[in-house]
């Protein structure tokens, strides 16, 4: 026989052979009552030992058609050179008249808390600056609201629609929230429709983080998406237990960091804003920092959490309850105070006029002083009216002490120099600031100024000369 011919004679053998090894394995599996048909995937039960299988179905199916997706249009002005203003110029260059404004919109969520009157609860920047808003209930029904008010500070707002076949969420009590807790993130993601993420409460009581003027934030990493403020954040039981509000997106989407306005926040709120309007925060008086661990040992405290009270104003509710500079503010209202922000957070959300208690640590002590918020005494000055370099800036008196930078011109000398919108002057030319008045009687008949300022948590000195 040809070599060649051979050689294929024994490829195809050791073939055969190998098939019958196979063959004789599949049958010796088959004897011993081992399937060889391809696997058939059978439906999961619909319970196990005889409880049904953990499903947030049920809970959804209550919850979700009182989550809503707002839609707004918003009429822009379009900044126009000067020259196209005129007439004989558009006249003469053949140019023809353009509309001078456009048409912005933008998508968000919102809750429904109170179907009889028809009230909806979103964040303030869902709406803010809207001449038109839409709500699409989860039934496919178009609604046109209106604004029934809104609070920049806290980002939230309430639109009302017609009352008619709507369903409510339950506000749940967010001060029994823990860590750990699973929570649910409902809303309108991208605008693609109502989506429903779920995560547990990461954090509690989150501030500082320059996001609101008062900030108390459930952390969760339940995905939270542009679209998705507003929308609803529920416990298990379907409760409301926060709004929606803000991420952490380096990448510009979801990270795992969401932020959400704790229920029992947005309810004092929500309250205020129907039945005024708008929020009128009181003050009690005092100006603070945080108690750091220097300022603790200095204090002789073992504590390092606190607000160290730095200033209280003159014929002040603080000062009529005996708070003075050096106290070190341990709890509001028998909740204890991490920081600052804390104490800024409870008092600004509280009506004017309620009593509220203060616990301190005075002279190594633990006292405790009731005092009673105020309606700040808010004046507003231009700053040329107090003093030459201080021209192109608007001053007002700030809810917690000193004068505060409202406005200023970026043109303008104390601009050059530094000074900031937001920026608090506690002291002028080493007297202390409390009002408009103080900055006007330490300024007076001089040519130079030296100013103490706070931005922030950090304060530094400015010369204007």
């Amino acid at each position: 026989m040809d070599p060649l011919a051979m050689r294929f004679r024994k490829i195809i053998d050791r073939g055969n052979s190998m098939r019958m090894k196979s063959i004789g394995a599949l049958l010796l599996l088959t004897a011993s009552g081992l399937s060889l048909c391809p696997p058939v995937w059978a439906d999961l039960p619909a319970s196990v030992n005889g409880l049904p299988l953990p499903s947030l179905a049920p809970v959804l199916k209550k919850a979700m058609p009182a989550v809503v997706n707002i839609s707004t249009k918003t009429q822009i002005e379009i900044a126009e050179n000067p020259l196209m203003q005129d007439p004989f110029f558009r006249h003469f260059f053949g140019i023809p008249n353009q509309p001078r404004r456009r048409e912005s919109s933008s998508l968000g969520s919102g809750v429904i808390v109170d179907a009889r009157r028809g009230y909806i609860l979103t964040n303030n920047h869902v709406i803010d600056k809207a001449d038109e808003i839409s709500v699409t209930l989860r039934d496919g029904r178009q609604l046109s609201a209106k604004l029934v008010g809104a609070d920049p500070e806290s980002d939230l707002a309430v639109i009302k629609v017609e009352p008619k076949n709507l369903t409510e969420l339950p506000i749940g009590d967010s001060s029994q929230l823990e860590v750990g807790d699973f929570v649910v993130a409902i809303g309108n993601p991208f605008g693609l429709g109502q989506t429903v993420t779920s995560g547990i409460v990461s954090a509690l009581g989150r501030s500082g983080l320059g996001i609101e003027g008062y900030e108390d934030f459930i952390q969760t990493d339940a995905s939270i998406n542009p679209g998705n403020s507003g929308g609803a954040l529920i416990n298990l039981r379907g409760e409301l237990v926060g709004v929606n509000t803000a991420i952490i997106a380096p990448t510009g989407g979801n990270v795992g960091i969401g932020f959400a306005i704790p229920s029992n926040m947005a309810a004092s709120i929500m309250t205020q804003l129907v039945e005024k309007g708008e929020i009128r925060r009181g003050q009690i008086g005092i100006t603070i920092q945080d108690l750091t661990p220097d300022l603790a040992q200095a204090f002789g405290l073992k504590q390092s959490q606190g607000a160290v009270i730095t200033g209280v104003q003159k014929d002040s509710p603080a000062a009529s309850s005996g708070l003075e500079a050096g106290d070190v503010v341990v709890s509001v209202n028998d909740r204890p105070v991490k920081n600052s922000a804390d104490v800024r957070n409870t008092i600004g959300l509280l009506p004017i006029g309620e009593e509220v208690r203060v616990e301190v640590m005075h002279k190594g002590e633990r006292v405790v002083r009731e005092v009673v918020i105020r309606a700040p005494k808010l004046v507003q000055e231009e700053g040329n009216k107090i003093h030459p370099r201080l021209s192109g800036v608007i001053l007002k008196n700030n809810e917690e002490g000193g004068v505060q930078v409202e406005k200023i011109h970026t043109s303008s000398y104390a601009f050059q120099a530094g000074l900031r919108p937001g920026d608090v002057i506690v002291m002028a030319n080493r007297e202390e600031i409390e009002t408009l008045d103080d900055l006007k009687r330490a300024t007076k008949g001089r040519s130079e100024l030296l100013l103490s300022v706070q931005r922030g948590s950090g304060s530094f000195f400015l010369m204007l000369k």
